[in-house]
């Protein structure tokens, strides 16, 4: 099940992150990099990465030019992640290209890479809540709030994990069939953006 792999390599990866905890320590991909695990492994060190940018900007007496800094990092690194997610789709149209979708097949409304996106957000959710729970600078209160709440994610990954391997398992089947979109950003697009070509709204 892709869900199995997906979650223990997004494991993998937040674990190999925090060996050194640095957002610009180079990653070091231990997989072939034409296969699937290579993809997740990216993708989820992407994710990683753009957390703890996003745990940097939202400090209260950061400097507006280092938060300017920032902000501008996190755009570009929020297009890698899209970007990513489009590449793993493009893994699963070529998988299943040779399928033919059953009569009365649908479409779902979002693509398996898209739903793999959530599943590595999750997991970086439950990490850094499982580090709330281990603290010993925090009330009592602290502590249950946040063992409830990963009480909550870990279900949420499990019926995730669920959904994501039914999909795939439909479209395989032809129950369901892949329809992706590019996403189109415009605001990094210099021909896109007015404020970036030069032409006040």
């Amino acid at each position: 099940m892709i869900s199995e792999l997906a979650n223990r390599i997004f494991d993998q990866v937040i674990a190999d992150y925090h060996v050194h905890d640095a957002i610009d320590h180079p990653v070091e991909n231990p997989y072939d990099s034409s296969s699937l695990e290579h993809l997740l492994y990216l993708k989820c060190w992407i994710d990683t990465a753009q957390w703890h940018m996003e745990d940097v900007v939202r400090n209260p007496d950061i400097d507006p030019r280092e938060g300017l800094y920032w902000k501008r990092r996190i755009d570009r690194q929020n297009q890698e992640r899209t970007d990513m997610v489009e590449y793993i789709d493009g893994y699963y149209l070529q998988k299943f290209e040779g399928v033919t979708p059953l009569a009365g097949a649908k479409v779902n409304t979002e693509s398996p890479a898209w739903a793999i996106d959530r599943l590595s957000i999750l997991a970086l959710k439950i990490y850094h809540m499982t580090q709330e729970t281990k603290r010993e600078d925090v009330s009592h209160a602290h502590l249950e709030s946040c063992q409830t709440k990963l009480n909550i994610l870990l279900e949420q990954r499990k019926d995730l994990s669920k959904s994501i391997d039914e999909l795939l398992s439909d479209i395989e089947s032809g129950n369901k069939y892949m329809k992706v979109y590019k996403q189109m950003k415009m605001y990094n697009d210099p021909n896109l953006n007015p404020v970036l070509y030069g032409v006040k709204k």
